[in-house]
């Protein structure tokens, strides 16, 4: 008896709650800030984040790291001409929603913004010409675990550029 009549009040609740979360996340609540370190240091991406929250195609560059096994992740192919790779990768982050904050020779910093949250997600790439492939990284901001979503990303990614013409 006493639960049929708390369940209005709980239900009203829980829906201002998350109300007043998707407000703050529209309102930047959930963006974090972008690395200081972000980029390339010395030619050579970051080490994958100390929690499984990102994925680098050079996290074996780290053999200590722990969590270098959940971050290893394929570079991307270069198909065609390499002076156009960044280009079309640069057009396939455009089309995935993504924005490309800087670009500077040969490497790439990008940003993704999650749907309902507005969680940033920061990608860096960067073109290695001998070997034909782009390197990434990609991590989440915020929080300890990404559930998959920087990997999916790239994926989806690497996808849309093989299907490219």
């Amino acid at each position: 008896m006493k639960l049929r009549r708390l369940l209005p009040g709980l239900l009203t609740v829980v829906l201002l709650l998350l109300a007043a979360l998707l407000l703050a996340a529209r309102a930047g609540a959930f963006a974090g800030r972008p690395p200081a370190d972000a980029g390339l240091h010395e030619g050579r991406l970051r080490p994958p984040s100390p929690t499984p929250n990102s994925v680098s195609s050079r996290a074996d560059d780290w053999p200590d790291h722990p969590q270098r096994a959940y971050a290893r992740i394929a570079p991307l192919r270069v198909a065609g001409d390499p002076a156009q790779a960044l280009d079309r990768l640069a057009a396939a982050i455009e089309a995935m929603d993504g924005r490309v904050v800087e670009r500077r020779g040969d490497s790439l910093r990008a940003e993704f913004t999650t749907r309902w949250l507005r969680f940033v997600d920061d990608a860096d790439f960067v073109l290695d010409r001998d070997r034909g492939v782009i390197d990434l990284r990609s991590a989440s901001r915020l929080g300890r675990r990404d559930f998959g979503a920087n990997r999916a990303r790239i994926e989806a990614l690497r996808a849309r550029l093989q299907a490219a013409p």
